[in-house]
C-alpha cells in the first residue's frame, strides 16, 4: 500500500511540477510560434508589395518621356532667374524689348505653387502676336492672365503690360 501511495505522490507531484515549469514553456511557445506566423504573413505582405512596386516601376519606364515633359512643364521650383533668361530670350528673339519684369506673389494650392510675374514689353504688334506664339508653345505651363496696352506714339511701338502665372510643385 505504501508503494501505491508513494507512486500516486510521484505522479501528482510530476503533474504539478509539469504544470508550474513546462506549461509556461509550453504557452511561451505557442505564441512564438504565432508571432513567427504574423511575421510570415507581414513578410509576404511586403514581398507583395514590392512586386507590384516592381511591376508599376516598370510600366512607368514605358512613359518615361511623357513623364519628362510633365516635369518640364511643372518643374519642382519656380527658378526665377532660369524663368527671367527664357522671358528676355522669347522677347528678343519675337522683336520686342522687355523694359520691365518683376515676380508678383505666390500663392500655393495643395502641392502647387504658381507665381505672378509682370512683364513690359514694347513692339510691333505682329511680334506681340508672336512673342504670345512661344509662350504658349513653350514646354513650360504658362498661364497668361492679364494684357494691357497702350496705343503706339511717334515711334510707332506697342507697349504692352502682361502679368502671367507660372507653376511648380
Amino acid at each position: 500500500m505504501n508503494r501505491l501511495i508513494t507512486i500516486a505522490i510521484c505522479i501528482f507531484l510530476t503533474l504539478i511540477l509539469g504544470v508550474v515549469f513546462i506549461y509556461p514553456k509550453y504557452q511561451e511557445l505557442r505564441g512564438t510560434q504565432e508571432r513567427i506566423r504574423l511575421k510570415r504573413a507581414e513578410l509576404q505582405s511586403k514581398e507583395k508589395y514590392f512586386s507590384d512596386l516592381t511591376d508599376v516601376l516598370e510600366q512607368l519606364k514605358e512613359y518615361e518621356i511623357q513623364l519628362s515633359k510633365i516635369d518640364s512643364a511643372i518643374p519642382p521650383d519656380v527658378s526665377l532667374p532660369a524663368l527671367f533668361n527664357f522671358l528676355q530670350t522669347a522677347a528678343s528673339q519675337n522683336g520686342l524689348v522687355l523694359e520691365e519684369m518683376s515676380p508678383g506673389f505666390t500663392t500655393t494650392q495643395e502641392r502647387f505653387r504658381e507665381t505672378s510675374i509682370s512683364l513690359v514689353v514694347t513692339g510691333s504688334y505682329s511680334s506681340f502676336k508672336s512673342f504670345l506664339s512661344t509662350l504658349e508653345k513653350s514646354v513650360r505651363m504658362i498661364e497668361l492672365e492679364s494684357i494691357s496696352f497702350s496705343s503706339p506714339e511717334e515711334t510707332g511701338l506697342f507697349t504692352f503690360n502682361l502679368r502671367i502665372k507660372v507653376h511648380s510643385y
